[in-house]
């Protein structure tokens, strides 16, 4: 069946009410705020203590990222399972993998070394459990819903970001970053309660992915790499991934370097993290007033300019200012962020049609953008060497600015003229509606 459209459904701007209203959505945005919190407080937790072990700044930047750079390389050798495995075995099994991690580095004395690659190892599987989750919120909402429930999802995770960031402090404080670990670890592991206890027991097929084991076509190394093949060598979806993966990790690279540059600059004691809040402040603040206010078609229309945004504020480093006006580029960069708004509608009318490869897809597009989050603070931790923490953030800056120059030499898919024609049928003893998005 060709998926349809109301021709008032393509511009219709949804409410977060709505989007709210759908059960399984609820469940995933919930616990995926949760496991942000404590991603956030694991990460941060981790790079302060590399660096106050070693001085480094190189090696603080790489326990920042080293759980999102080998993201990739699992998206590419597993991703297919996302499509293939039951989703709440899935998700589940990533949340408690994810606890057992950071329970690992809490009560084990390790090498540096051997802790990063700990992390190292479990972001392997990261991007089939988030794309089995991000497969059964693209099923579950519709048209503009979905852009607005990625919009929650991002406003969710500022937030989570930003309680993260406190509750570290304050964790570390009270209790030494060995047990602010643990308390992370019980964060994830209420995620992993929530979802086997929340979700139902969906077969690929009733959720719309590929029915059947992972042996059905050679085996899931084989059909992954099969899948991401396909997906890459298509423009649109190439292009439309580039343009969601390069930014951030510039970004990050950026925001990486904030603990050395507070150190360097010799700002008082916590004042990294409130730099390190002033990004997801702002975007919060974006994703809220571009996802709230502004129809579909304006969101996408706003794509390189908020893009640029997100650079631009980032070459007054090389100045290196003092904490005030450092927030303030901070803020001026994270509103920039919901430039990604505009991106999820081509994007998912890019995707293969009704869910066949959708978890593999937006596996990749997660990993990707997770693996280049921590490749960009390993150059621009080696960059900074050079040239000092201010220039390398500058540098970051100024790349991210060029990458919207890049988008302005293409254009993002028309929205689609919608074709009426509605029928209702049904679907696993469930009332359907014929009448869906183009995105579906």
């Amino acid at each position: 069946m060709t998926p349809t459209a109301e021709p008032a459904q393509v511009n219709h701007r949804a409410t977060y009410r709505e989007v709210l209203a759908e059960p399984r959505f609820r469940l995933l945005f919930s616990t995926r705020t949760v496991a942000i919190t404590a991603d956030a407080l694991r990460i941060t937790t981790f790079s302060v203590l590399v660096f106050s072990a070693t001085g480094s700044a190189l090696l603080s930047a790489l326990a920042f990222g080293i759980g999102f750079i080998p993201q990739l390389f699992g998206s590419l050798l597993l991703g297919s399972l996302a499509d293939r495995l039951p989703p709440r075995a899935l998700i589940t099994g990533g949340y408690a993998l994810t606890c057992a991690a950071a329970l690992l580095l809490a009560l084990v004395r390790m090498p540096v070394a051997a802790s990063l690659g700990v992390v190292a190892l479990v972001a392997l599987a990261t991007p089939v459990f988030h794309g089995a989750s991000s497969r059964l919120v693209a099923q579950s909402l519709e048209g503009d819903a979905y852009v607005l429930g990625r919009s929650l999802n991002n406003i969710a995770a500022s937030g989570a970001q930003l309680f993260g960031l406190a509750l570290g402090g304050a964790a570390v404080a009270a209790l030494g970053p060995h047990r602010a670990l643990v308390v992370s670890a019980a964060l994830y592991l209420g995620c992993a309660l929530a979802v086997r206890i929340g979700l139902p027991r969906l077969q690929p097929g009733e959720s719309g992915g590929t029915p059947g084991g992972a042996q059905d076509d050679g085996g899931a190394v084989r059909a992954s790499l099969r899948g991401a093949g396909l997906l890459l060598r298509e423009r649109t979806v190439r292009r439309l991934m580039l343009a969601q993966w390069l930014p951030v990790a510039f970004v990050a690279g950026a925001e990486s370097l904030l603990v050395a540059y507070a150190g360097g600059r010799h700002f008082a004691p916590g004042w990294y993290a409130v730099l390190m809040g002033c990004l997801p402040v702002g975007m919060l603040v974006g994703d809220l007033l571009v996802g709230r206010l502004l129809p579909p078609p304006t969101r996408e229309r706003l794509v390189v300019p908020l893009t640029a945004l997100m650079g631009l504020p980032l070459l007054g480093f090389a100045a290196e200012p003092g904490v005030g006006v450092s927030s303030c580029l901070l803020l001026l960069c994270g509103f920039g962020f919901a430039y990604g708004l505009g991106l999820q509608r081509p994007f998912l009318d890019a995707l293969p049609q009704e869910g066949q490869g959708q978890g593999q897809a937006f596996g990749l597009l997660g990993s990707g953008s997770m693996t280049l989050q921590g490749v960009g603070p390993a150059c621009f931790g080696a960059v900074a060497a050079g040239v000092g923490t201010g220039g390398a953030i500058a540098l970051a800056g100024g790349a991210a600015a060029l990458t919207a120059g890049w988008i302005l030499t293409w254009h993002l898919p028309a929205s689609p003229v919608p074709v009426p024609n509605c029928s209702t049928g049904s679907e696993n003893g469930n009332e359907q509606h014929a009448c869906r998005s183009p995105a579906r």
